[in-house]
């Protein structure tokens, strides 16, 4: 078995695991995950913690034994804690908004475009930073991701949205090339 999946996931104070029918479920302050596990593996509650235990020896269950873990210690972190990604705005007249649910942003484009997240994430705005957050670390990623995709950032101005402390690289212009290459 992989060295990942040999760890133990600790349950954390006020949160439960259960395992019943191939699938685990953790609630917590948070909220409530669900996952089904693949054939091959099972999971064992016992003393505040979770093991990870393969019924098969194939090269596939072997594969999926360290995801598996992953998943439910993302599961457990999610629940008590919570997951967030954070998206700044660059450009000049770029803004966004919450209307309800629905992120609303205005980056360049003639109209308005409407972001709606998906249940368990939730988007707020402050200033020039869109902060998406929920329990599944998945779902998380994909709206901000989704976000994202609006409008990349560009690589010749730094205009565009951004992950918070992402690095870009920098291209230099035409102009700069031609005065630089005499």
């Amino acid at each position: 078995m992989s060295n990942i999946a040999k760890k133990l996931v600790q349950i954390q104070t006020g949160s439960t695991v259960t395992v019943q029918n191939g699938k685990i479920v953790v609630t917590g302050p948070k909220g409530s995950l669900e996952e089904k596990m693949p054939d091959g593996i099972e999971l064992v509650v016992e003393d505040n913690s979770v093991r990870i235990k393969k019924t098969l020896a194939t090269q596939e269950v072997e594969k999926y034994a360290g995801l598996v873990r992953a998943l439910v210690a993302n599961m457990m972190t999610g629940v008590n804690q919570g997951f967030e990604k954070k998206l700044e705005l660059t450009g000049v007249g770029y803004r966004a908004r919450v209307d309800g649910t629905d992120l609303v942003l205005n980056v360049g484009y003639s109209l308005p475009v409407k972001v709606s997240p998906v249940t368990g994430v939730t988007i707020t705005v402050a200033e020039n930073v869109i902060t998406v957050a929920g329990a599944n670390k998945q779902l998380v990623g994909d709206v901000a991701s989704d976000i994202r995709k609006v409008r990349p950032p560009d690589p010749y101005k730094g205009k565009g949205i951004k992950y918070m402390g992402e690095k870009l690289r920098r291209k230099v212009g035409k102009a700069a090339k031609a005065v630089a290459g005499k």
